[in-house]
């Protein structure tokens, strides 16, 4: 497997990951979430032009396992979408992205990686916590992180619990 910048040719790609992902949701009574629309091509290129779009390619054929988009939010790298297609699944794939995204967080001067998502989803919220994420309270949530989970909110996505989590990053 090899990180890289995502190519504009393959966005179409992440999205067929993005579908496949959520397919598992379904088995959790998260059927909302297995048929929710991947992000769109314009919001893809989008990250992919500011060059926070990366993919965890098949060493084989190159083609996408995974993808993970992100975005500066209030001095931390705002992890805004980290897909793993099931068939790479407990393979490391997403570690493996959110190390190249804390690399790239840190050649920015950015202090932290952050992320939302489901607080009691198995491969959510205890995925990240092991990966040493912490779940911040709402003392902890800067404007950014609050403007997100509101707008996470108007999307529908508190049906389920949610939670915003935190990673410092050192050196």
């Amino acid at each position: 497997m090899r990180i890289r910048p995502a190519a504009p040719g393959e966005l179409p790609a992440l999205q067929d990951v993005e579908r496949a992902a959520g397919a598992p949701f379904r088995d959790l009574g998260m059927p909302e979430i297995a048929d929710d629309d991947p992000p769109a091509l314009g919001e893809l290129e989008r990250y992919r032009r500011a060059g926070r779009c990366w993919v965890a390619a098949d060493e084989g054929d190159g083609r996408p396992l995974a993808y993970l988009i992100a975005e500066p939010v209030d001095g931390a790298l705002h992890v805004e979408q980290v897909s793993v297609h099931p068939d790479a699944a407990r393979r490391g794939v997403g570690r493996a992205l959110l190390a190249h995204a804390a690399d790239r967080a840190r050649e920015e001067g950015l202090t932290a990686l952050t992320l939302t998502t489901f607080a009691e989803v198995p491969w959510n919220a205890p995925y990240y916590l092991r990966l040493g994420f912490r779940v911040l309270d709402e003392s902890g949530l800067t404007p950014g992180l609050k403007r997100i989970r509101a707008e996470e909110s108007a999307h529908g996505l508190d049906h389920w619990p949610r939670v915003c989590m935190r990673r410092d990053l050192v050196g």
